[in-house]
């Protein structure tokens, strides 16, 4: 018994100097030993294994420096979200606002963009102030045809200031119909449209819509428009953008060919029409000397009668 028990404290030795911190793992040998002799024995493979197991499951807990880097990692990724995809979302475009308060044709045009040269023309020609004071003052409705400044700069070098005072107010009051016209409505409006321009008649302020499917086309006589976009509507307005400046009938038609006077007679002409016809003065003269032959003759045949009676 006394070898035995040395021969497993010999054994257990080995297997704890391998264990110990520098150690350098269990030893080899000891992997086919079996400790029989006692109740202590065992195999030590099956401590080699329980020794490598219980190392796998204890893994190094991160350190407090790296944790922090995760954590500031987070945040900056976060920052980074944040500033590329909430600009990109608020850049959408979308449908002109409703300015605050009453409702203002030019604030909504300006909030629109592109409607410079209208809004400067409404203002000028008080235009604007007029389709404020009905909308806010009264429950008519208005529909304003707006074209932008790239129509605008499609007309001739000249036209708007080639055009007076007046025709400016005519021509800005040409683009407002004084009733509310949804898109739906001009599938059945009756032509011609009247505007605050003035008379629908032929040849002065006619409008004419026409429809196709969902595109809506206006026609002035002069220019044919497409109704491109709805720029603002509240039931109560209605604001459509137009690719081309409507053009009334009344200003822009061209001037009708004036009648060719009579041609006036060639003064040679006249003349030799003077030469050729006798003077009233020469007519008389002409006229008397007939009268002395006559009464001549009249006495030489009287004459000559007396002398034949006397020789008979």
């Amino acid at each position: 018994m006394s070898k035995g028990n040395d021969w497993m404290e010999g054994a257990q030795k080995q297997w704890l100097q391998g264990n110990q911190p520098g150690g350098t793992g269990p030893n080899p040998n000891a992997a086919i030993m079996n400790i029989s002799p006692t109740k202590w024995s065992c195999k030590c493979r099956i401590a080699e294994a329980s020794f490598y197991s219980s190392q796998a499951e204890e893994p190094n807990p991160p350190t407090f420096f790296t944790a922090n880097m995760m954590k500031q990692c987070a945040f900056f990724f976060s920052l980074v979200f944040f500033f590329f995809h909430f600009p990109a979302t608020l850049a959408q475009p979308s449908q002109a606002p409703a300015p605050s308060g009453p409702t203002n044709i030019t604030q909504i045009l300006e909030k629109a963009g592109q409607y410079t040269i209208l809004i400067r023309l409404m203002k000028s020609t008080q235009v604007a102030d007029q389709i404020n004071t009905q909308l806010n003052n009264s429950n008519q409705g208005l529909t304003v045809f707006a074209p932008t400044d790239n129509a605008f700069s499609t007309l001739k070098a000249g036209t708007l200031n080639s055009l007076t005072d007046q025709q400016k107010v005519q021509l800005i009051q040409f683009h407002v119909v004084p009733n509310f016209l949804s898109i739906s409505q001009f599938q059945t409006v009756s032509n011609p449209l009247r505007t605050q321009a003035g008379n629908s008649n032929n040849g002065e302020f006619p409008l004419n819509v026409t429809t196709s499917g969902n595109q809506v086309n206006v026609s002035t006589g002069i220019v044919d428009a497409t109704v491109a976009n709805t720029v603002y509507t509240d039931n109560q307005l209605a604001v459509y953008q137009v690719d081309k400046v409507l053009l009334p009938l009344d200003i822009f038609a061209p001037p009708s060919p004036a009648e060719a006077p009579a041609p006036a007679k060639s003064k040679k002409k006249a003349s030799a029409d003077a030469a050729d016809s006798p003077s009233s003065d020469d007519a008389s003269l002409d006229s008397s000397d007939a009268v002395s032959l006559m009464r001549r003759a009249m006495g030489v045949s009287f004459g000559v009668a007396v002398i034949v009676a006397f020789c008979l």
